[in-house]
């Protein structure tokens, strides 16, 4: 076995990294050359990515390794979330900056479903109906007559639109396919039934591969550009979420939480989950490394929570995560309780005021200062995660003992400790950097140098250390979950 350099780019809605992984064969070791932050733009009143700047930011990724004296790349990958996409032209231009997943409404949701019902697309793709996937926003832009959707020859989702970019190669990787609402699982294809159904051009959709095998390389020109040479570009999980659930060091069955802006809750199985039960849930079934489902629940995670923040440090009462831990621990527990995914906490802007209004909404005291805002919506967090954990026992017909939570979101060790105490499950957490580790042993996996994701996980036991929290359930704990089932069981005014 040799030593390996290996370059993960893992971006998401907020941020993202170029992070060098040195794998020797049994452990592997993660330093992070670049990052840099991921906003939208507002393009002629769209709010958009600029793929532009992001693919600087890969080049940065490849410049600093070199600056590091790296001269020995094996191979790199390319990871973001799901279900954003760009258009390219018959020459293979960008036709537009790709629209951003908040740009979304329930307008053409609503209205696709006139044309295949919500329950039939289920069917046919095991996918929850959240008005941002993929299927709705294709769905809007013929409603709107777009002409770049028109003119369109090409469409990739994100992570293969960046690659594109960097290798000429245009292929779309299963596992970020699977979040589009477009892939059916039987035909393991796209659905070509609900894409000529609802008008969209057909030609757009490119072959399908899977994680773990090689995809091209650097372009000439592109390789001359960064000096490192024709670079081997790996198909990892594309998705952010299935590389991280890809390095999850768990065994037997356990359920996993991908935390960070979103809590991203699932367990894996071999078939996808399509159920009443999971329908009326709105649970999705997105695809996993191995070609297998994750049937998972996407959670309002972190994110109302980083916009008080925002707004607080806006009014000048700028606070550490350490400070709003700290105040979250002094406040007063089981205040106040909201539900983590009420419609109105998904835009942006005015968060502490919507907190505000739901308490007030449920007759709950409303949470006035910031500690009262952050222990609210920790514990409110740890209760939604029960309820996803007891649906997942459902679904997979076995007991989940185990809680394994991967991802940014652990350096917030009060709500790893709630989440223990809310699911009464012992709650592992790491490692932090989660898509990055999945993604960079997925490269290993193409080149083979691992023979899959069982071999990848028993690397990430000896690479990483984790935390554990044992549950210590109370019965203030199962009072605040029946209040918070009674809240998510009626209709809460925006």
């Amino acid at each position: 076995m040799k030593n390996l350099d290996l370059l993960a780019f893992d971006l998401g809605a907020s941020n993202g990294r170029a992070v060098l992984g040195r794998f020797d064969g049994e452990r592997v070791t993660l330093e992070e050359l670049h990052r840099f932050e991921n906003a939208n733009v507002t393009l002629d009143g769209v709010l958009s990515w600029d793929a532009d700047g992001l693919l600087g930011h890969l080049k940065s990724g490849f410049a600093a390794y070199r600056r590091q004296g790296g001269a020995n790349l094996a191979a790199f990958g390319i990871d973001t979330w799901g279900v954003d996409f760009g258009l390219l032209d018959a020459a293979g231009k960008l036709l537009a900056q790709p629209r951003a997943y908040r740009y979304s409404t329930d307008d053409a949701m609503h209205r696709a479903w006139d044309v295949v019902p919500r329950r039939i697309l289920f069917d046919r793709t095991g996918i929850a109906a959240m008005n941002f996937n993929t299927v709705y926003q294709l769905y809007r832009r013929r409603l709107e007559s777009d002409p770049a959707l028109a003119e369109a020859e090409t469409l990739l989702l994100m992570p293969d639109l960046l690659g594109y970019l960097l290798t000429g190669e245009k292929r779309s990787e299963y596992t970020n396919v699977t979040t589009t609402n477009l892939y059916d699982p039987r035909a393991k294809d796209w659905d070509r039934a609900t894409i000529r159904a609802l008008g969209i051009p057909e030609r757009i959709f490119t072959e399908i591969d899977r994680a773990g095998r090689l995809r091209g390389a650097l372009t000439p020109a592109v390789a001359a550009e960064l000096g490192v040479g024709a670079v081997p570009f790996a198909a990892v999980g594309t998705h952010d979420t299935a590389s991280a659930v890809a390095a999850v060091p768990g065994r037997g069955d356990f359920a996993f939480c991908s935390s960070g802006t979103w809590s991203l809750f699932g367990v894996e199985t071999d078939d996808p989950a399509l159920s009443d039960d999971v329908c009326a849930s709105n649970f999705s079934n997105e695809g996993t490394v191995q070609g297998g489902f994750r049937p998972l629940k996407n959670i309002m995670g972190l994110w109302p929570l980083q916009e008080c923040r925002r707004e607080w440090t806006a009014a000048a009462r700028k606070m550490t995560w350490d400070e709003v831990a700290a105040a979250a621990e002094a406040a007063a527990p089981f205040r106040s309780i909201v539900d983590p995914d009420w419609a109105p906490f998904f835009a942006p802007g005015d968060m502490n005021a919507k907190i505000r209004r739901y308490c007030r909404g449920t007759n709950q005291p409303e949470p006035e200062t910031e500690g009262e805002v952050a222990r609210c919506f920790f514990e409110s967090l740890a209760l939604k995660y029960r309820w996803a954990v007891e649906h997942l026992e459902r679904i997979k017909g076995a007991p989940l003992r185990t809680l394994h939570i991967v991802g940014g979101g652990i350096h917030h060790r009060i709500l790893n400790r709630m989440a223990a105490d809310a699911t009464g499950r012992l709650v592992v957490t790491g490692p932090v950097e989660g898509a990055c580790a999945g993604n960079l042993l997925m490269q290993a996996v193409a080149l083979g140098e691992l023979s899959g994701v069982a071999e990848a996980r028993e690397v990430v036991r000896r690479s990483f250390d984790v935390e554990e929290y044992g549950p210590r359930p109370t019965p203030a704990w199962e009072d605040a979950y029946g209040r918070l089932l009674g809240y998510m069981s009626r209709e809460v005014q925006p």
